[in-house]
């Protein structure tokens, strides 16, 4: 059988006042014609189908749709759980809908899938907290999938009543044994999916996107894969938005996001997994890349005509942009830099001090002008850098409007 696995879809999710809902549409489009041109049985979204607990409407549409495009007429099951980012209820609340489309949405660890038969053959079974089986008419062996949506570590510990001086660990580690013993054999399929901050023990450490909600606090969170039964033949995890396996002796992996969230992901190649299954074999895992949205590009320049000339060339990009410069820019030079560009998220301006003078060390003469004043203040609060005529010019207006006022 064969399995498409995506996850950290972010839906809603905008890269500071931009919106990337657009390219949300697109690449999902893209995911939906890759899982029908791979013919693949399956559809695993490992969590952080929202980037809020309370999504927008166009967000909660583009999901709903996404998906029933992804079950084909309720021939593919699509599992899809919650990660960090959703709320777990607001997952949950269209499943039964959902289920009759093929699609079994998991809001928490502990929900129970109810077992059901579609029309098409689909048929779920021996369900029960975090665990399900699956039997499709075309495939003659069962799919067994067990299913940890995500909760902190207080709150899993709750779910599956482990003493709280328990170490995360330990409780995942035996629950996920006590299912696999009970269910997995050699005559179907095992998977896991979940939505956590996993790792190889003693591997490196693995960085969690910026704006993404941190799991790995003091290490309390972090679950090492030597907790994934042996029985499971592949293991599909959400959180990270960069395509990672941290498998060692069977696939675990993270499928990343769909496009770049952030300036970290700048030059990223996203993918999805494909992972092909058969019982008692290893998976075989191979990554789609992702050709929509929108990429992200980090570039510093030393000059403004530098910058406006790699603008010009990469208009398909969002940019944080950072001018390195002897003088400030001026509010013209602004204007051309936006108006050459409509992707520009960040505009960082870097004065650097070539004179070394006029620094906070240096005595200012009170007696001055205020004029004075003010530029002396303004050196000793940039590194000894002059204020342009700009500036004067502004801080002019605002004495003459005192004075007015006055």
């Amino acid at each position: 059988m064969r399995i498409l696995h995506t996850a950290d879809w972010h839906l809603g999710k905008r890269l500071s006042f931009y919106s990337r809902i657009e390219e949300q549409r697109e690449v999902l489009k893209e995911i939906v014609t890759i899982a029908a041109a791979q013919e693949v049985d399956m559809v695993i979204v490992a969590g952080d189908l929202f980037d809020t607990g309370n999504p927008s409407n166009e967000a909660t549409e583009l999901l709903y749709k996404t998906l029933k495009q992804l079950a084909r007429n309720a021939t593919v099951p699509v599992i899809a759980i919650a990660g960090n980012h959703d709320s777990p209820d607001r997952v949950n609340v269209a499943d039964v809908l959902a289920r009759e489309n093929g699609i079994i949405l998991i809001g928490h660890p502990t929900d129970i899938v109810p077992d059901f038969t579609l029309e098409t053959g689909m048929t779920i079974q021996h369900s029960e907290a975090g665990f399900f089986e699956i039997r499709l008419p075309q495939i003659e062996f069962p799919i067994r999938l067990l299913h940890t949506a995500f909760a902190n570590e207080i709150r899993l510990k709750e779910y599956f009543g482990e003493d709280k001086q328990a170490s995360l660990q330990d409780c995942l580690s035996k629950r996920w044994a006590q299912l696999s013993d009970k269910y997995c054999d050699e005559q179907g399929v095992n998977i896991l999916t979940t939505h956590l901050y996993m790792l190889q023990r003693g591997g490196a450490v693995l960085e969690e996107p910026d704006g993404e909600k941190p799991l790995n606090i003091g290490n309390a969170d972090v679950v090492y894969t030597d907790a994934i039964p042996s029985q499971i033949q592949y293991t599909a995890l959400g959180h990270l938005h960069r395509n990672h396996s941290v498998g060692v002796h069977q696939p675990v992996g993270y499928s990343g996001s769909p496009i770049a969230y952030s300036f970290a992901e700048a030059g990223q190649t996203k993918y999805v997994a494909i992972i092909d299954l058969l019982p008692g074999q290893p998976a075989v895992v191979q990554h789609i890349p992702l050709e929509r949205g929108k990429s992200l590009a980090r570039k510093s320049f030393t000059n403004v005509e530098e910058a406006i000339g790699w603008l010009s060339e990469n208009q398909d990009a969002l940019v944080e942009l950072t001018l390195v410069t002897t003088e400030f820019i001026s509010t013209e030079e602004r204007k051309r830099i936006y108006q050459t560009h409509n992707g520009i998220i960040h505009l960082i301006p870097k004065v650097k001090n070539l004179t070394a003078k006029g620094t906070n060390s240096e005595p200012i003469n009170l007696s001055q002008d205020i004029l004075s004043l003010f530029k002396d203040y303004f050196k000793s609060k940039n590194s000894g850098q002059e204020p342009n005529e700009e500036q004067l010019s502004l801080f002019q207006e605002l004495l003459n409007q005192e004075d007015a006022a006055e």
